[in-house]
């Protein structure tokens, strides 16, 4: 079974930094397309960034382009998401997920099989 754990949500000013982590367990990762996802209160969820284990191909939202890295340690099976530059609209719960079949964007949540628990991301003005 795949389990994700994030950390490293919290409070932060604008214009600050934070670094997400997802650990992820249970499986060989090196075929799975990681993505990180976000929900602010009200609003559907909605992807963020993306890469896969096995290549460096990366991929983002245009609203965290330029700002936001998605990276990965392969020993440590752990993904992160580094966010400079934060604005009050990035506050939102933050989500890692995982797939292993096909997709042709894997833009969607519904593109994604595991999910991790989320961790709060707080920008204030």
């Amino acid at each position: 079974q795949v389990q994700l754990v994030e950390s490293g949500g919290g409070l932060v000013q604008a214009g600050g930094s934070l670094r997400l982590s997802c650990a992820a367990s249970g499986r060989t990762f090196g075929s799975y397309v990681m993505g990180w996802f976000r929900q602010a209160p009200g609003k559907e969820r909605e992807f963020v960034a993306r890469m896969s284990w096995s290549v460096s191909s990366t991929y983002y939202a245009d609203s965290v382009k330029g700002r936001f890295t998605i990276s990965r340690d392969n020993a440590k099976n752990t993904v992160y998401l580094q966010m400079n530059s934060l604005k009050p609209e990035d506050t939102a719960v933050y989500y890692c997920a995982a797939v292993q079949r096909y997709s042709s964007s894997y833009y969607s949540d519904h593109d994604y099989d595991y999910w991790g628990q989320g961790t709060q991301v707080t920008v204030s003005s």
